[in-house]
């Protein structure tokens, strides 16, 4: 029984909430490994709009056990508000239906007051941040000082956890102009909401063991998008945790033998959120149009997405830091009537072609794409579900999008509905 890693491929907003759901049918165990509440999955099911953050795209389908791993951090107090919003929508969340790690990580209201009074005051750089807390509590797990999910069992422990972090925060917050931490209101509220949390607290690493001692099938959901990751995406302008296939394993507590296939989510075009280079990106009618018929508006912010081609350089970048066997290309049909689609297949860069992205902010801020054109198509993809629905123009784009980024279609998704998804090769049965 395969193993699967779902990862986005580009700078998130990919479309891995419905892939995810999608595949989650054929898994018993939806696991996810990294990230916090600034990642935003919507589910559209037989209509239905499902909005989630925090918790795994599996919650929706029932008769499956979903993992928060210790590679999130979690916020608590959101947990419970989107649990009760998904409840409200028919959807039962219990102990026996979601986990989550003993030692993931808490983000505490101070973190979201520190990352948006350094994000307001950062007269150098912005990096377009959500403002929720995610950066400063990975700082805070780094730094040895963060409150995790087992620490609110035991009073004594709690209060040494707090204590410790405040003596760091309260130092930051006075060179930002903050107020101190209010110790005593801090620790009430955690006190008020651990017996809210702990119910769903297990060891997660050996409950995974020992669904893969029973032959389950688990599947690994990632946040965000790998050019998003701290180590290789366009740094300073990423997330706060490694987004790559690898994390997988390290975020909920499994080897890397665990992994069978690793599916990377492509939308076929190019979008991204928050500051930061985006070599293809389009501030014409073009891209406006490619905005309008995605419905570019971020799941978690309402932000507008920067739209843009296609850019195979990236993707075959992010299909090899994440060992990708094979990708599920997202929103073809948001290219319906192009007379023309282009391609970056690399970046000219002080006279000389590249085909890759440097790592150097400065050499990506320069680099300019390199096109490929061809020809579009007029008639509509949109709800295919088979390769004879789709225009011959269409299935050449496909084609070329698979040589050019070194790795093979496994999945086509053709609207945002569950059902409409043409498959290709089962990553659970490769």
């Amino acid at each position: 029984m395969a193993n699967v890693v779902v990862v986005g491929a580009q700078w998130g907003d990919e479309g891995k909430g419905k892939i995810v759901d999608w595949l989650s049918e054929r898994a018993d165990v939806v696991a996810r490994f990294q990230g916090g509440h600034n990642a935003g999955h919507t589910l559209v099911i037989d209509g239905k709009v499902y909005k989630l953050h925090a918790l795994p795209s599996g919650v929706v389908r029932g008769g499956k056990l979903s993992v928060i791993g210790n590679g999130v951090v979690l916020d608590p107090w959101h947990l419970v508000k989107e649990i009760e919003t998904i409840r409200a929508q028919g959807v039962e969340i219990t102990p026996e239906t979601l986990m989550i790690a003993e030692n993931t990580p808490l983000i505490l209201p101070f973190h979201g007051e520190l990352d948006r009074a350094r994000e307001s005051q950062n007269s150098v750089a912005k990096i377009g941040t959500t403002g929720r807390g995610i950066g400063p509590a990975y700082e805070d797990k780094v730094g040895r000082r963060v409150i995790r999910v087992a620490d609110l069992a035991d009073d004594a422990t709690l209060e040494l956890r707090v204590d410790r972090a405040l003596v760091h925060h309260d130092a930051l917050r006075r060179g930002l102009g903050l107020e101190p931490i209010d110790r005593a209101a801090l620790l009430a509220s955690l006190r008020e909401i651990a017996p809210q949390i702990l119910p769903f607290a297990a060891p997660v690493w050996k409950v995974l063991s020992d669904k893969r001692r029973a032959g389950k099938r688990i599947l690994f959901e990632g946040a965000q998008g790998a050019l998003l990751d701290v180590d290789f995406g366009t740094y300073p302008f990423v997330t706060s945790s490694n987004v790559i296939a690898g994390q997988a394993a390290t975020g909920v507590g499994v080897g890397p033998g665990a992994i069978d296939f690793v599916l990377g989510i492509v939308k076929a075009y190019t979008t991204r959120v928050g500051e930061g280079p985006f070599p293809t990106e389009l501030e014409d009618a073009d891209g406006q149009r490619l905005g309008e018929r995605g419905h570019e508006f971020g799941t978690t912010t309402g932000r507008k997405r920067r739209c843009g081609w296609f850019d195979a350089c990236l993707v075959r970048q992010t299909c090899a830091t994440s060992g990708v066997n094979g990708i599920a290309l997202t929103k073809l049909d948001v290219l319906d009537g192009f007379e023309t689609l282009k391609i970056c297949v690399g970046y000219e860069l002080d006279g000389q072609v590249m085909d890759y992205l440097p790592t150097a902010a400065e050499a990506q801020a320069r680099c300019t794409p390199v096109y490929e054109e061809m020809p579009g198509w007029s008639e509509s993809t949109e709800g295919a579900r088979s390769w004879a629905d789709l225009p011959a123009n269409a299935i050449k784009y496909v084609r070329r999008v698979e040589e050019l980024i070194g790795c093979p279609v496994a999945l086509l998704s053709t609207s945002p509905e569950r059902e409409d998804t043409i498959l290709v090769t089962d990553p659970f049965e490769d």
